[in-house]
């Protein structure tokens, strides 16, 4: 399966055991739709991803950040600290492509920019 969306806040990496590492994400999906009567109708789906085969991908993977991921998605039900009954969707990421950058690449384009800006009658000749 394949779903597209934006990073909600910075990649952690997990060590599970001497030798393995998870990066742990979360994608938020936006969606919108007209109901019956004509109203346009936003849905936001919530996933928490993990991926398994690098940890270096983490420093990538920031808020705001446009990723397309492939993987497997599963559903999870549990019981909340106050008693109450909640569910989520889980994202067991195989492949990730950046499609735009977050928090960081934004920082580093706006130096990028101000540090090209020339006087207009500067000319290369």
């Amino acid at each position: 399966m394949n779903i597209i969306g934006r990073v909600t806040s910075d990649a952690q990496v997990r060590n599970v055991s001497n030798s393995k590492q998870v990066v742990n994400f979360s994608v938020a999906i936006n969606d919108s739709y007209r109901n019956k009567a004509g109203e346009q109708v936003e849905l936001t789906t919530y996933f928490d991803c993990a991926y398994w085969i690098s940890s270096k991908v983490a420093k990538i993977l920031t808020k705001g950040s446009l990723v397309e991921l492939t993987g497997r998605v599963s559903a999870r039900a549990w019981t909340g600290s106050n008693g109450e009954a909640r569910a989520g969707l889980n994202f067991n990421t195989s492949q990730i492509k950046l499609h735009g950058g977050g928090k960081k690449s934004e920082t580093a384009q706006a130096t990028t920019s101000t540090s090209n800006d020339k006087p207009e009658n500067d000319l290369p000749f």
